[in-house]
């Protein structure tokens, strides 16, 4: 089987873990060096920038 394709890109990826405090270990380490903390935060994260830009897509068609 393939490697399954990530819903999120890399620049994506990269400006969350620069907005959380932790891009310097993804560029030391790659990430896989990320603590399953930060991972989870990312994710909640970019939840909750998905969620911001449906609101505002909801009140522009208000």
């Amino acid at each position: 089987m393939g490697r399954r394709r990530g819903i999120m890109s890399d620049q994506f990826k990269e400006e969350i873990a620069k907005d959380l405090g932790f891009y310097d270990t993804v560029q030391k380490e790659g990430w896989g060096g990320i603590r399953a903390r930060d991972a989870g935060n990312m994710v909640k994260r970019a939840i909750q920038m998905a969620e911001g830009q449906l609101t505002n897509e909801n009140k522009d068609r208000s």
